[in-house]
């Protein structure tokens, strides 16, 4: 039995549903007409298809989408994806524009930075007071669905579980290991669990190649690579030179992605957590079902992100998340359930 129908079982697939946003404001039937939320938050998605489907994210750090877009100087590959690879959003909002990293990162993974026992407002490590018992997150969702996910990082060890800083990795950009289902109460460096979720990017290069990444692949470049500009690397303070390591890290690791998703379901997300004073940042989606070389000017955020993925991978929407406007309009129609 291959591994996509083998998953299907396992999630007791059903069938698909149509709907979602086309790119000109016009609806296939299941949106709303003019490109907002298309869906009502409640439904689990797109039943036999999810479980085959993978999506990939890729978070960059501390830019605004000015100094992306159209910057070919510095950002020529991302430039290089816009005229007909990916679509972008040229209305993702930073909803938390006077936060650091930490509680984007952790936005991501459960649609807010508040949870019922700790409120994430700073960038220190996982501890027993830094994480949450909170299992509302997309994670967990994930492994109650029979749906795999891993956590590519670079410069950790694959099949350690990654709670402490060390050189260029930052456990601040890795959202899973600040929740105690995943990590431990206290998050523990030993957590086998955790472990067996976290692997070092060299990994993911193998997995693409063997046709085993899991459904979900949250995938975090170390601080010389993210555009993070931080003193841990002296030579790319600089905006031009962090953008420029950014862009060239990705022009590396991202074409076998893209070759990946003209073989399998798979959509690629490219998305920064902190902008400027705009609180505008950028968002790429790349993926054979996505309306290559658009833009679409809705107002998203973060939410509108981890909504997408939930409804994707057959999911139940988040209610931190339930009330975002989905990435629909960025693909085919009838592809978002």
């Amino acid at each position: 039995m291959n591994r996509a129908l083998w998953l299907c079982l396992l999630a007791a697939c059903g069938g698909s549903s149509s709907g979602g946003a086309d790119g000109s404001g016009a609806s296939d039937g299941g949106g709303n007409g003019d490109g907002s939320a298309a869906h009502d938050g409640g439904g689990g998605g797109d039943g036999g298809n999810a479980a085959a489907r993978s999506i990939i994210v890729i978070p960059f750090e501390n830019k605004s989408d000015a100094q992306i877009f159209g910057n070919t100087t510095d950002a020529p590959y991302i430039n290089s994806l816009l005229t007909a690879t990916a679509a972008r959003a040229t209305n993702m909002q930073d909803e938390l524009p006077a936060a650091p990293s930490e509680p984007h990162y952790i936005w991501m993974e459960a649609g807010t930075n508040a949870l019922g026992d700790h409120t994430f407002s700073g960038d220190g490590d996982p501890t027993a007071t830094n994480s949450t018992n909170s299992t509302a997150h997309l994670v967990t969702q994930l492994t109650a669905a029979g749906r795999t996910w891993t956590s590519y990082q670079e410069d950790i060890t694959t099949g350690a579980c990654p709670i402490a800083s060390s050189g260029v990795f930052a456990a601040k950009h890795d959202p899973m290991v600040f929740f105690q289902d995943v990590v431990g109460s206290p998050p523990s460096a030993s957590n086998a669990g955790c472990g067996a979720h976290h692997k070092a990017i060299g990994d993911f290069a193998a997995d693409l190649q063997a046709g085993t990444i899991p459904n979900y692949a949250f995938v975090t470049p170390n601080l010389c690579h993210d555009m993070h500009g931080d003193l841990t690397c002296p030579s790319l303070v600089l905006t031009a030179a962090n953008i420029t390591a950014g862009d060239t890290w990705l022009s590396t690791n991202l074409p076998p992605m893209i070759a990946y998703s003209h073989t399998h379901d798979t959509v690629i997300i490219l998305v920064w957590d902190e902008g400027d004073s705009t609180n505008k940042v950028p968002l790429l989606v790349i993926g054979d079902q996505v309306k290559g070389g658009t833009t679409s000017n809705i107002a998203y955020t973060h939410s509108s992100m981890l909504r997408t993925v939930e409804e994707l991978l057959g999911v139940p929407v988040l209610p931190a998340a339930s009330t975002a406007t989905n990435l629909g309009a960025m693909f085919q129609p009838g592809y978002l359930p």
